[in-house]
């Protein structure tokens, strides 16, 4: 049996723990004890000894399961994808007893736990994320859904996994470029409050195993607390996680998701900077400040080239925390929180200072 930190969300009705360590899919079969059967949804991308690994402990758990393979990429993040899986399930006869385990990145997790949301009204889930971004922030919380053509995760549900188990040993089989995505969120995680992370830069790019097991938990814990105090957005506290993520969503999908989630958040970090400086709530330091981690993680700090504004503009008045125009959140006295429809110039000021096109 692994040994691993255990980080707890707490919920009013069904809580449950993020698991981090070396060899924790060894504890699916636990987690799912009493399953007849489980569904893996995976991908071809991920590595065959990482799904053998994960058909393993249901196999000495004596639980029966089936391969669902879905596409890479968020091209794939559908309805239609949801509408496959569902079928697939079905005629596999998992039923509203079994379990769905959504083995991947973000796009699987949630993909996979949308589709376990709907099917039969709700099946159970395990997050066994394989990625730094989703084990830090995706796979937590229970948001799962798919994009539209016309924005990111607009159509979706709140399903809360049974749990999620973490196995930062999986990170090494990333490019750099989707190690670095990853960082995006870390980065968000320490400029909403205490930075842990600028004096770990170094060790966290070389992917140290220390110190990138230490951030991920203090990560998913900072993702667990807000999650505890608003598990389904309804008091506004939980919105504090989008710090970054109203010009990200919008940059990934004026891009045609050419920006991986992880590089937009970066760069919507250092924008959401220089708006709260624009209209004074921050001082300059803080936005050097927000340039400098994102820049020493391996990010991008200013938007590629050819996009404008008004382009952005209308995407990001699409965002699901919109109250009707532009909502974002972003850092103040009393820090960060949620602010609705800001002067336009100000907008476009802060949009011109990370290189979009007025």
């Amino acid at each position: 049996m692994s040994s691993s930190t255990a980080v707890h969300v707490d919920l009013a009705e069904r809580s449950y723990d993020i698991l981090i360590g070396t060899g924790v899919v060894d504890r699916l079969g636990s987690v799912l004890e009493g399953r007849r059967r489980a569904a893996i949804v995976t991908q071809a991308a991920i590595p065959t000894a990482i799904v053998d690994s994960t058909r393993a402990a249901l196999d000495d758990a004596g639980i029966a399961h089936d391969i669902v393979f879905m596409g890479d990429g968020e091209d794939h993040k559908t309805l239609a994808t949801v509408e496959d899986l569902c079928r697939r399930f079905t005629q596999s006869g998992l039923l509203r007893s079994d379990a769905v385990v959504a083995l991947g990145g973000g796009v699987v997790g949630d993909t996979a736990g949308f589709a376990a949301a709907v099917h039969y009204r709700g099946v159970d889930v395990v997050q066994v994320p394989t990625t730094l971004l989703a084990m830090v922030d995706s796979a937590i919380g229970g948001k799962t859904g798919v994009n539209l053509p016309e924005g990111k995760n607009l159509v979706g549900a709140f399903h809360q996994p049974v749990a999620v188990l973490a196995d930062p040993e999986v990170l090494t089989t990333l490019s750099d470029r989707e190690f670095r995505c990853g960082l995006g969120e870390i980065a968000k995680y320490a400029l909403m409050g205490e930075d842990f992370v600028s004096a770990h830069t170094a060790a966290l790019v070389a992917r140290d195993p220390a110190v990138l097991g230490e951030i991920i938990a203090r990560s998913a814990a900072i993702k667990a607390q807000y999650v505890a105090a608003d598990e389904l957005e309804r008091t506004g506290t939980r919105a504090v996680l989008n710090y970054g993520h109203t010009l990200a969503h919008a940059l990934e999908t004026a891009t045609g998701h050419a920006l991986l989630h992880g590089e937009a958040v970066a760069i919507g970090l250092v924008f959401a900077a220089q708006l709260a400086a624009t209209l004074e709530r921050i001082d300059h330091h803080v936005v050097e400040h927000h340039e400098f981690l994102v820049a020493a993680l391996g990010l991008p700090t200013s938007a590629p080239p050819g996009l404008r504004a008004d382009d952005l503009i209308p995407i990001m008045a699409r965002d699901k925390k919109s109250a009707g125009k532009l909502t974002f959140m972003l850092a103040g006295p009393r820090g960060i929180e949620r602010v609705d429809d800001p002067d336009p110039a100000a907008v476009r000021k802060a949009l011109a200072a990370i290189g979009v096109e007025g």
